[in-house]
């Protein structure tokens, strides 16, 4: 049993569902949290929309800036916002937002890979083939799954000297349904789930 267990933790895949089921976990209670604070002051807060789109698009451009942070940080801010505001403006801030923040990792592509790839060459190689072969393609889907790091594929992108435009681009379009389906399920799970 215990080197089942080992062997099972040193399965990358498996280490990154554990990592996305503690994202999810810490996520929802924080965005129910945050709806919770918001619910009193809702109708006062409509005359602040614009305000509310600024800040999501700061938060969300602040955590995708870091290379190799917690992007989800931001998650709760989005999610709590869109139960306020117009959902798809906000997941259209968090977008644009989110996709000039991955240009931290771009640029830092641009340094160089053996600079930031010294631990772990294998997944700079997986994610190198994916750009070569399949362009702004890989991009805009690693950017709409919640599993991998994107930080990886931005700091591919740059080392591939593939053009900032094509990256921005593909990175939003990845980015925006995303936060979009993020921001509309939490929505659905407070109208299905009393507890939520």
């Amino acid at each position: 049993m215990r080197t089942y267990l080992s062997r099972l933790w040193k399965n990358r895949w498996f280490r990154l569902a554990i990592v996305f089921a503690v994202i999810v976990a810490i996520s929802l209670p924080l965005a129910w949290l945050f709806d919770r604070l918001l619910e009193p002051v809702k109708d006062d807060l409509e005359q602040y929309a614009w305000l509310a789109y600024l800040v999501v698009f700061g938060a969300a451009l602040a955590a995708n800036l870091t290379v190799v942070a917690p992007v989800y940080v931001f998650m709760p801010i989005m999610v709590a916002a869109a139960g306020i505001y117009n959902p798809a403006l906000i997941a259209l801030s968090a977008a644009l937002g989110g996709s000039i923040g991955e240009m931290g990792g771009y640029f830092a592509g641009t340094v160089g890979k053996k600079i930031v790839f010294n631990d772990y060459p294998e997944a700079y190689e997986k994610i190198s083939s994916w750009v070569d072969k399949y362009g702004a393609l890989a991009i805009i889907i690693l950017a709409f799954q919640p599993i991998l790091p994107f930080d990886v594929a931005g700091i591919v992108a740059g080392a591939t000297k593939m053009p900032v435009h094509r990256f921005y681009i593909a990175c939003f379009l990845g980015r925006f349904p995303k936060y979009l389906l993020t921001c509309y399920m939490f929505d659905a799970l407070k109208e299905y789930l009393p507890f939520v």
